[in-house]
């Protein structure tokens, strides 16, 4: 027997008017976000995962926090790698907002959708979060349609993805936490580098990010390269102009971390005083189990 013919399971007038009620209670209730979409420069196809995203845009939209007691997970832990900070955060939002703030706006990897692996930016605690799982049948089916997308997300873990989103706040992610080295200019340089322009290097082609840039000491820092720079090369900005020599640099000494988390140059300098690594082989000869060569 079918369902009652004389009972409607919901109008589209009633449908819209229950997702104009949804939308208005976040904007009155919720609290902005930006949404910044992924996108994939190298996939792997075969693990479903790019350690090369980028995160080119950022979209703001009103969503609605689930939990108002704070941020779920395991909070804060300390551990032999120092303190974690694991929190989880489910936001609601409205699936006709999205639409029009969002998606009508920006190429997703999966249109029409909140797409997992896509940020969150949660201004009020100026932390980013990953969307870990999109919900999309809770509620269910409120006469007969759904109104929001439920975005569970998990604190965002940087892993030298670029960002340029154009908020200051977001892509400042990006300059404190990208592997950043120091290039050491000769003197005789002209112009001044500024921050965020492409420098290119003459000879080797190597492109990377200013990150910050010192005329009286000559040191250029520079984050996202794509290769080795030369020493030396002339080394040019894109914007600016500015033409300089390099000098000096090395690819371990990274300045955005400390060195009790990075101690990559740490250990190079000091293995240099155990092990003799102008040998060919500093661990033996082949061939010679004992004797002379």
């Amino acid at each position: 027997m079918t369902t009652n013919s004389y009972f409607s399971q919901g109008t589209t007038g009633e449908q819209d008017l229950v997702g104009d009620l949804v939308v208005e209670q976040i904007k009155m209730f919720g609290k902005d976000v930006y949404y910044i979409p992924r996108t994939l420069v190298n996939e792997d196809t075969v693990f479903g995962e790019d350690n090369l995203s980028s995160f080119n845009g950022a979209y703001l939209l009103e969503a609605y926090i689930e939990d108002a007691n704070g941020f779920r997970g395991d909070g804060d832990m300390f551990s032999k790698f120092g303190v974690r900070i694991s929190d989880q955060v489910t936001f609601i939002i409205s699936r006709t907002r999205f639409t029009e703030a969002v998606d009508d706006n920006a190429t997703l990897i999966v249109e029409g959708r909140p797409n997992e692996g896509d940020l969150i930016h949660f201004p009020l605690a100026n932390k980013t979060f990953e969307i870990q799982f999109v919900e999309h049948e809770i509620p269910f089916y409120q006469l007969g349609k759904i109104h929001v997308w439920g975005l569970r997300c998990e604190l965002f873990e940087y892993s030298d993805e670029d960002i340029n989103t154009g908020v200051a706040e977001i892509d400042a992610i990006e300059l404190n936490f990208a592997n950043a080295i120091t290039v050491t200019m000769a003197s005789g340089g002209s112009g001044d580098f500024t921050v965020g322009e492409t420098v290119t290097g003459g000879t080797s082609n190597t492109t990377a990010d200013v990150k910050s840039w010192d005329s009286a000491t000559g040191k250029l820092i520079v984050i996202n390269r794509d290769g080795r720079f030369t020493i030396p090369e002339t080394i040019t900005g894109d914007t600016s102009s500015a033409s300089w020599t390099s000098a000096n640099y090395n690819t371990l000494n990274n300045v955005n971390t400390s060195d009790t988390i990075d101690s990559n140059w740490t250990i190079e300098t000091q293995a240099d005083g155990i092990v003799d690594f102008t040998e060919g082989n500093p661990f033996g000869e082949f061939g010679n189990s004992g004797g002379t060569i």
